[in-house]
């Protein structure tokens, strides 16, 4: 088995998919600078070092005592309205210090690496479902600085004989046993809507009941975070000649906001107080993927994507940090 670096392996998909790799007998060496990630969220087993991404020497030193085979490429500034007020630190953060990062792997020998990319990239869809060749038109800086480094991991895979691949997300969602969503800010519907039924939070907002969509409220693709990470690792084993692919993680199949909030309150057995709002900045009433490629060439299946799963799943995780916090 291999030894594979993965960055931003204290986060919310980083860590899931080093637990999953773990299981699959590889050795996993996490670097996270624990600016959104969390020590606790680390699985057992895993080698770890708190780093920057762009932290030149400690990672070159890092990769000559402990050599790796592939890297998986989670580390990223993610939280999209922040993307919009601030985003030199999206391009220092997702791209100067990424590719810094890129540098020393292609330096040290590393062929094979993995990016987490989003779909974001795409903008407001002009076709649904969305496929990989759809324009490419971000409307925040968090989708445009992904885009950014897949375009640059194009070109470095032609020019230094790299095999690369980056997996577009839709909305990662769910949670494994040991690992879920614990973000600061919370900013997904899932986690928000658990909030708000606990009273962790006053009401959960509907951003705009207007949208041309069937009850008026914005759908989205949802994809267990077990799927995303079981992608990465049949990516894995592709991965014996150069070059650059890109694929979608979505089912297919889309949810409102309403729908979602009515299977929720069903899975979790509880009411959730809500909020109408306006329309948010930069939301496109409907995004879905189009994943057959991904289904095609990595023989990839979402096993664990039905919906009340997601939610089963990600509320059997929050139970656990709720009774954690409690004693």
């Amino acid at each position: 088995m291999s030894r594979i670096l993965v960055t931003g392996g204290a986060g919310y998909v980083g860590s899931v998919c080093s637990a999953e790799l773990l299981k699959q007998g590889h050795e996993v060496v996490i670097i996270d600078d624990l600016s959104a990630g969390h020590r606790e969220s680390v699985p057992a087993g895993a080698e770890f070092h708190v780093m920057d991404i762009g932290d030149a020497e400690r990672l070159r030193a890092l990769l000559r005592e402990r050599p790796v085979e592939a890297a998986f490429h989670f580390a990223a500034k993610a939280t999209i309205p922040e993307s919009v007020t601030n985003p030199a630190i999206f391009f220092k953060v997702n791209v100067s210090s990424a590719l810094t990062m890129l540098d020393v792997l292609r330096e040290e020998g590393v062929k094979k690496f993995v990016f987490s990319s989003t779909a974001a990239v795409y903008g407001d869809p002009v076709e649904v479902p969305i496929p990989e060749d759809h324009p490419k038109q971000p409307v925040n800086s968090y989708g445009e600085t992904k885009l950014a480094f897949e375009r640059a991991l194009a070109w470095y895979s032609k020019a230094y004989g790299i095999s690369a691949v980056a997996f577009r997300y839709f909305n990662a969602s769910g949670a494994s046993e040991e690992q879920g969503e614990n973000h600061c800010p919370e900013t997904h519907i899932i986690p928000l809507l658990f909030e708000a039924a606990l009273g962790e939070r006053p009401h959960f907002t509907v951003y705009g009941e207007d949208w041309p969509t069937p009850d008026g409220t914005c759908l989205r693709d949802y994809v267990h975070v077990v799927d995303i990470a079981h992608a990465h690792i049949a990516a894995l084993g592709k991965m014996n000649q150069a070059g650059f692919e890109a694929y979608n993680i979505g089912t297919g199949r889309s949810f409102s906001v309403r729908e979602i909030l009515q299977a929720v309150e069903r899975v979790i057995g509880m009411k959730v107080p809500v909020l109408a709002g306006g329309r948010r900045m930069g939301d496109p009433a409907v995004l879905e993927a189009k994943p057959d490629k991904l289904i095609k060439n990595l023989g990839w299946t979402p096993k664990h994507s039905d919906l009340d799963n997601i939610i089963a799943t990600a509320w059997a995780w929050k139970s656990r940090m709720v009774a954690a916090s409690s004693h």
